[in-house]
């Protein structure tokens, strides 16, 4: 039988890529323990590279992206899945080098997934996502840390990652700043849990001096680069940023002057090869601490064939919250 897909092509000649609604078979589909029928994925940032002009991040071709899914164990070679579990996966560099959730049915190494926690539908799991999984890992990192007193600042709040962190955050009892650059989203932002909303020029000029005024008690940092750098001057003594995004560039212009004299801690946070135990404890927390009525204004619903444009649309930062795409709508 055949199911569908969305398949990446690249031209051999020109280098060009495109993607098209494909039908497929269950024999074309890659080596795994475990497969899977697919019903929830999301559209990542990384996703719309894979989607894009010229590929992004696939590392073969033809693919298909989608970087992370939910839906039900059909068929396995490992004992710890059976037929009608429901399970959830994030990473492993799947929707990259390994065919991911764009599509009805995907399989996968077994050691790749996670059991759906209870509480949580795979639609809801989805909701959250790789990028609310990214913001569990870096609350935990936060907490292990020990978070200060004061508001706990998220950069890039109205995205995928902020969204959930603001949420989560304030579920926990913190005060939240949100940083948006777009002044629209400040009503979304409230809903979410978000005490105080800071523009993003207010943190965009380059570092003029390298310690500021000790603000913020900690920090969820999903942009990088220059606004980084800024950040980190107005941390509290001893506080921490999670650092999870480039989109705002790799290099950190600033200086060390913050880690020596404020003792501030930078926490690297890195979704794709999290062990085993950590991702069930990531996701164990997320069905306890997350408030499931928050993932509803997050929401964006869409289904395969939105999937090209909903690529570009993330490129340009013009997706607000979390895009939640019915694989068989």
């Amino acid at each position: 039988m055949t199911f569908n897909a969305l398949m990446v092509t690249k031209d051999d000649e020109s280098g060009k890529t495109s993607a098209a609604i494909t039908e497929i078979t269950e024999d074309q589909l890659p080596a795994g323990d475990v497969t899977v029928a697919v019903e929830y994925t999301t559209v990542n940032y990384k996703d719309g590279l894979c989607v894009g002009p010229g590929g992004g991040l696939v590392r073969n071709y033809p693919h298909i992206p989608g970087i992370d899914f939910a839906g039900t164990v059909e068929a396995s070679d490992d004992d710890r899945y059976k037929p009608g579990d429901k399970v959830v996966l994030t990473g492993w560099r799947v929707g990259e080098a390994h065919w991911g959730g764009y599509a009805q049915k995907a399989r996968v190494k077994a050691d790749w997934l996670v059991p759906l926690p209870d509480g949580l539908s795979t639609a809801q799991a989805m909701a959250v996502g790789t990028a609310g999984f990214t913001s569990m890992l870096s609350v935990m990192a936060l907490e292990d840390q020990g978070i200060k007193d004061g508001p706990v600042l998220v950069t890039g709040a109205a995205g995928g990652v902020g969204s959930v962190a603001v949420a989560l955050l304030a579920s926990l009892g913190h005060q939240v700043a949100g940083v948006t650059g777009r002044p629209e989203t400040a009503d979304y932002l409230t809903s979410l849990g978000a005490t105080q909303i800071v523009a993003r020029e207010e943190l965009a000029e380059t570092v003029k001096r390298p310690l500021e005024g000790e603000t913020w008690g900690g920090c969820v940092d999903a942009v990088g680069g220059a606004m980084l750098a800024r950040v980190l001057g107005q941390m509290q003594y001893g506080a921490s940023v999670a650092a999870v995004g480039l989109a705002g560039g790799a290099a950190l212009p600033a200086t060390v002057i913050p880690f020596l004299l404020r003792g501030v801690n930078i926490l690297g946070i890195d979704s794709v090869m999290q062990p085993y135990d950590n991702r069930v404890r990531a996701w164990d927390r997320i069905a306890k601490d997350l408030p499931m009525d928050k993932l509803d204004a997050m929401v964006q619903p869409a289904t395969l064939s939105d999937l090209p444009k909903l690529g570009a649309d993330i490129l340009k930062g013009q997706v607000k919250g979390r895009v939640v795409v019915d694989v068989n709508a």
